[in-house]
């Protein structure tokens, strides 16, 4: 199945998201059943992407150019995160101890499932504004006539009255990876590399919400006082807005996509931590060279996006 996805991304835009999976007991009631059984199908990670792929594939070739989902199924990726080992037990009335899990088979250190689900509807109701109100936003309207963009309203206005949800689990992005993103990472964060046929399909790192949100608040603190007129300041900014409304033991996951197969492996990360240290302390020459790291990684690849 990697192969086929692989091979299905050819020639297209590369694209990287950032998503975030939440424990079941964050979703609304009406949305645990669908997810539950998500879970309990087994669907292997390639699948769900592959799924997604020919959706959208499906979508912009299909008769009548409504390019929107209809919102009739969609896809949810479940991660399986290990849970904490329990506090020690407390003596027994007897002098002896607890044993954990006596009694009880959810105790002790096991994988607990994590969700998120596409939001398809939602998600693309944001880009076609974020279309509409762009440059090009001319020639979105030649290309999505109003009167698909006011019925796909009505999904939105109807996914939101039966889901309930206000948050966006997804963020998308083509053609590179914004550098704020690299700030909520690692290097030794737990890393999956998906390799076919000697290629890299993708690469998946991850992090608890908790470390998240830390390290993008040291990002924020440091360059609120050192570079309070850099632009990354401002995306950190609504990046921790967005992590906040998430659930405490949500996981964080940067997805290369594609584009792991053009810069993995890949110092982005540590570049950026170091790069936002270096202005704390003043060192411009160090901050400097930490950018164009990034930039001798990343511009070339943005700069495909205007290739012929």
């Amino acid at each position: 199945m990697t192969g086929n996805l692989y091979r299905g991304q050819a020639g297209l835009p590369f694209s990287s998201a950032l998503r975030v999976y939440e424990p079941l007991a964050a979703f609304p009631e009406e949305q645990q059943g669908a997810l539950r059984t998500a879970g309990a199908r087994s669907v292997s990670r390639a699948a769900v992407e592959n799924a997604e792929l020919l959706a959208s594939l499906g979508r912009i070739t299909r008769q009548g150019g409504d390019p929107f989902p209809t919102g009739a199924t969609d896809l949810v990726r479940v991660l399986a995160a290990p849970r904490k080992s329990p506090p020690p037990a407390p003596p027994a009335n007897d002098g002896g101890t607890v044993t954990p899990g006596a009694g009880n088979p959810d105790a002790g250190p096991q994988d607990s499932l994590l969700y998120c689900p596409s939001q398809l509807v939602l998600r693309a109701g944001l880009a076609a504004n974020a279309l509409m109100e762009g440059i090009h936003g001319p020639l979105a309207q030649l290309l999505i006539p109003e009167e698909q963009r006011d019925r796909h309203q009505e999904r939105i206005d109807d996914v939101r009255a039966h889901a309930g949800l206000g948050r966006v689990h997804t963020r998308a992005s083509t053609w590179g990876i914004p550098f704020s993103w690299f700030c909520l990472f690692q290097e030794s964060d737990p890393t999956d590399v998906v390799e076919s046929e000697g290629h890299i399909v993708t690469v998946r790192i991850r992090a608890t919400i908790g470390e998240a949100l830390e390290r993008v608040r040291y990002a924020v603190a440091h360059l609120a006082l050192a570079a309070p007129d850099l632009d990354m300041l401002e995306d950190l900014t609504q990046l921790t807005e967005w992590l906040e409304l998430f659930h405490p033991e949500s996981v964080v996951e940067l997805d290369y996509g594609a584009v792991a197969d053009k810069v993995y492996p890949d110092d982005s990360p540590m570049d950026v931590r170091l790069g936002i240290e270096c202005l704390a302390e003043g060192d411009m020459t160090g901050a400097a060279a930490a950018y164009r790291r990034l930039a001798s990684r990343w511009i070339p690849i943005r700069q495909l996006a205007r290739a012929s």
